[in-house]
């Protein structure tokens, strides 16, 4: 090869291989990422203060307060299935 083609090939070769160490990067971190369960759990606490609130209104709302409660317990299954689920699959 020539010098100038040389110098060519290595700074195409220059992004590919900055993009392949980031790749790996994200691929290392991204067991320790799908593991963390913070924004689950703040999520399971933020439910929770909604329901004390909801149970604390007062009751004439027309069936609605009932539905809500019901909806946010709902939510708050979910939610924690899915901690359950990380848990049991990502080791968290």
């Amino acid at each position: 090869m020539t010098r100038m083609t040389n110098a060519m090939t290595r700074r195409a070769l220059l992004p590919a291989a900055a993009a392949g160490i980031g790749a790996a990067a994200l691929a290392g971190s991204a067991g320790h990422a799908l593991a963390y369960q913070g924004n689950m759990e703040r999520a399971l606490w933020q439910l929770r203060g909604a329901l004390q609130s909801l149970r604390e209104a007062t009751p004439d709302k027309g069936g609605h307060k009932a539905t809500a409660i019901g909806l946010i317990e709902q939510a708050m299954g979910e939610v924690q299935a899915g901690i359950d689920f990380a848990a049991s699959h990502f080791g968290d």
